[in-house]
């Protein structure tokens, strides 16, 4: 069990490290960090499984350091990167992390300790790296030199937080990374992504990460609109219930009176001696 808290408390390390960084104007430490400690996050997760030594401490000590490392930590780093001359846009900050925060809450309640190939909401270490990988990608010449960098940022990134935090607790689905392996399809694709993902970290990071993880972000979205209006389709419906009635399990009573013998039919003198002459 020390193993992965170990790992669990690297997280929380590398979150306070970003917070301090931030705080100090080096947002690209700050940045790097909040990496850092995603790839800590992940880490201590799969220890766990892969040794056998998960408990519920260590579920309850993830959940506190993931609301400040991808609550917290992320929402004061745009706090001091952007949003320090004003007085009240702080409350951006605090919305973000009461999201985040919820979002953990709720993954403890319904999907902690269960199999499924979705999140429901969007992963707060996912929405924390949006937020701190920004200032990465408002370094790069293809923010500084395209038409990117003359969008309204200031007023975008507003939205941009309140979006993310609203996603996080929205029943928005997000898949999950597929396990690698070479048996299946998601397993190859899975592969590909996790070998794509250390390409861009190493040699692109400053480009990589923002527009990868906004991808992911609108992907989620998408896909949602995308099911809903198949749902919504005519005779679409129909067909679910009519699935719904084809599979619907017998009435256990309906089938113990179908399997009970029939009784044979006695003659009310049957069973009586006749009297004799």
């Amino acid at each position: 069990m020390a193993l992965p808290n170990g790992f669990t408390l690297a997280n929380l390390f590398f979150g306070i490290f970003a917070i301090v960084a931030a705080s100090r104007g080096d947002f690209d430490a700050a940045a790097r960090f909040i990496v850092f400690g995603a790839i800590a996050d992940t880490l201590d997760g799969r220890i766990a499984r892969a040794t056998n030594s998960g408990s519920r401490f260590g579920e309850e000590l993830d959940s506190l350091v993931d609301a400040i490392s991808f609550g917290t930590a992320p929402a004061l780093i745009m706090y001091f990167a952007v949003f320090q001359s004003t007085r009240w846009e702080w409350i951006f900050c605090f919305f973000f992390t009461a999201c985040a925060v919820m979002r953990l809450a709720r993954f403890n309640v319904e999907q902690a300790g269960t199999k499924s190939m979705h999140f429901t909401g969007l992963p707060s270490p996912a929405a924390g790296m949006t937020l701190a990988t920004y200032y990465w990608f408002s370094q790069t010449p293809l923010y500084t030199e395209t038409m990117i960098g003359d969008l309204p940022w200031h007023q975008m990134l507003r939205w941009l937080m309140l979006g993310l935090g609203m996603l996080m607790i929205s029943n928005v689905q997000y898949a999950k990374v597929p396990t690698v392996n070479f048996r299946t399809l998601n397993g190859i694709l899975g592969f590909l992504l996790v070998v794509g993902t250390f390409v861009g970290v190493i040699f692109l990071p400053k480009k990589f990460f923002f527009p990868a993880l906004m991808s992911y972000v609108l992907y989620g979205i998408g896909r949602t609109v995308f099911l809903g209006l198949l749902d919504r389709m005519p005779g679409a419906r129909d067909d679910a219930l009519d699935d719904d009635e084809d599979e619907q399990p017998i009435d256990p009573r309906r089938r113990r009176r179908r399997r009970r013998p029939s009784r044979p039919q006695i003659a009310p003198d049957a069973g009586r001696e006749e009297p004799s002459a």
